[in-house]
């Protein structure tokens, strides 16, 4: 028979032994906010204000950005939100799906093949140079998530529309130049048309030690693109399959890139919820 006097005894041990085993467990679950990340704060009516310079390529990679591809809609089998193996050259299921969708010449199998269709985000290192709500990130390095809006005013930069207009590359680390993002809300949408590019060059740091140091601290960009990043083509037609259901041409819900989503979503799995307010997030940032 167990002793009751063992039991009083280690109580309190079974306290702190529990409490230790769920922090742990608390520490382990899996999170999908990135501390290196810099995202700009906005204020109550939606609009931001903040002064970065895109950096160069981290040491050993060759280019200052990286695409990622990745899908968010809901189904009657819930919320399908995965990267897409397109990101790294493979094929992917949901776009096999979506082509063979576009392609019946049925215009609501158009229409499910759009709300199905993949979003896209690029990633940078940049230099905060000014951060009015949150000084204390000024003259760090972070990695920077932007769509294709603010990717259009980069290609801009480096092939500008019209002869009287300088190209200037804003990655480089001695003739780049700073970007203004200025976040405004038009209409209920995200708008940052009026972010811009400076005009003059200039060296990012005062000598070649400190630019060396700013460098030093870059992130990788090629680790997005890992292939633990991405689920394999079976896992991702098998999710697939499970939230559009047989037909593949039930109604879809989709986290869209460029729309602040304020829709309730519906109860999911732990792990999907994670993504889903991370998804949610990205959204309503889309730049």
């Amino acid at each position: 028979m167990p002793s009751m006097s063992d039991y009083k005894k280690r109580r309190k041990q079974s306290m702190n032994d529990l409490t230790a085993k769920l922090d742990k467990l608390n520490s382990n679950q899996k999170s999908y906010e990135d501390d290196r990340l810099w995202k700009i704060e906005r204020d109550k009516a939606g609009n931001g204000y903040a002064v970065i310079r895109f950096l160069d390529a981290p040491e050993e990679e060759t280019a200052p950005w990286v695409r990622l591809w990745h899908h968010g809609f809901q189904g009657p089998g819930g919320w399908y939100i995965e990267n897409s193996l397109t990101s790294i050259g493979q094929k992917d299921p949901v776009s096999e799906h979506n082509t063979s969708l576009w392609n019946s010449g049925v215009e609501a199998d158009k229409d499910i093949a759009r709300q199905r269709k993949r979003k896209l985000n690029y990633y940078s290192n940049i230099l905060v140079i000014e951060d009015p709500t949150n000084p204390q990130n000024n003259g760090k390095v972070f990695l920077f998530r932007y769509g294709k809006k603010i990717f259009e005013k980069v290609n801009d930069c480096l092939n500008p529309e019209f002869q009287d207009e300088p190209k200037i590359n804003p990655f480089d680390f001695y003739e780049g130049v700073n970007f203004k993002l200025k976040v405004r809300m038009v209409e209920g949408y995200v708008n940052y048309d009026k972010s811009e590019f400076d005009k003059t060059p200039k060296p990012i740091a005062e000598n070649d030690d400190a630019i060396s140091e700013i460098w030093g601290k870059c992130h990788s960009l090629q680790q997005f693109l890992k292939p633990e990043n991405f689920k394999t083509y079976d896992e991702l037609e098998a999710k697939f399959l499970r939230v559009v259901g047989s037909t593949h041409r039930d109604t879809t819900s989709t986290v869209e890139d460029d729309v602040a989503d304020e829709t309730e979503y519906p109860s999911v799995s732990s792990e999907d919820d994670d993504k889903l307010d991370y998804f949610k997030q990205l959204a309503s940032e889309d730049a």
